[in-house]
């Protein structure tokens, strides 16, 4: 099995484990450099695991596993399979990774249920709005 499906970068499971490790780090309020300290590795490793330049060992993914107290398993979560018994290369096209997670982008995915269904397509809304014209952003610097 080759480590990539194409030669130009990270394999994408390993850059949507690396994700789920940002995403749970952030979402704990945990920087780099206190999952490093955890671990016994330096905040530039986890930076290169979150990226998935570098692929975490199944030892070192349970060590993380164990600091931020959830299942091995949600590391994988939202891969999937394309085929019932296949591997998960067969599901590489289901996730999307082209934006890094930010403290911002989940603390919006966190409050949105909060809304009301009204409220959620009004932020909904203004958020298409407001990314479909980046030069706003820019112009406030936002």
């Amino acid at each position: 099995m080759s480590r990539a499906v194409k030669d130009d970068g990270p394999h994408p499971v390993d850059r949507h484990v690396g994700r789920r490790v940002s995403e749970k780090r952030i979402g704990l309020g945990y920087n780099q450099t206190d999952l490093g300290r955890a671990l016994g590795l330096t905040f530039q490793q986890i930076q290169k695991y979150e990226k998935g330049a570098n692929r975490i060992s199944a030892s070192k993914l349970w060590d993380i596993a164990r600091f931020f107290k959830v299942d091995i398993g949600y590391f994988f979560e939202g891969l999937g399979s394309s085929e019932p018994g296949g591997s998960a290369e067969g599901g590489i096209g289901s996730f999307d990774h082209d934006y890094p997670s930010t403290r911002y982008s989940i603390e919006i995915s966190r409050l949105a249920p909060r809304l009301n269904s009204r409220q959620q397509k009004l932020a909904l809304e203004l958020l298409r709005e407001m990314s479909a014209r980046p030069e706003v952003a820019e112009e406030t610097g936002v």
